[in-house]
């Protein structure tokens, strides 16, 4: 499996990091949220993308991604690629046993082993300081969506 397989391609800058630092031009994305979805609380950050192609994920550039920042710091990254349907959840389930790997490498002490397998439609993780969430999107539109998050410490 190329890098790409790997969301650390995402993170072009640390969690943290403010906004005049990220090292691509980026330009400001309304995003509008459907509060009939169970919305918990209002997300007050401010999401951003960049004016030049994203990191390759998955294989291809990504239709979204997204960094979003709230008081001027990066707090998440949003990223949605279009999978082939044939071969999504081939390709979603390599990703998520390779990031699932990697979690429980980089983890210490030693943790013990997940006792279920990830769902054929989401994997979620926590790799030292950072969150992952990826989810695959019914046929036809079989979108991988991932989001990386910090962890408060």
């Amino acid at each position: 499996m190329d890098a790409s397989y790997d969301w650390h391609v995402l993170l072009i800058a640390p969690f943290g990091s403010v906004l005049k630092d990220i090292p691509l031009p980026l330009h400001e994305v309304l995003l509008f949220r459907d509060e009939a979805r169970g919305a918990a609380a209002a997300d007050d950050a401010e999401c951003y993308a960049p004016d030049q192609s994203a990191p390759q994920f998955v294989g291809q550039t990504p239709d979204e991604y997204l960094l979003c920042f709230k008081q001027d710091r990066l707090t998440r990254i949003q990223a949605s690629v279009r999978l082939d349907t044939a071969q999504a959840q081939e390709v979603f389930a390599a990703a998520c046993a390779g990031w699932l790997q990697r979690a429980v490498a980089s983890a210490a002490p030693a943790p013990p082993a997940p006792s279920a397998a990830p769902a054929a439609d989401s994997c979620e993780g926590r790799e030292g300081a950072m969150h992952f969430s990826a989810r695959l999107g019914l046929e036809p539109e079989s979108n991988l969506s991932i989001v990386l998050d910090s962890v408060p410490q």
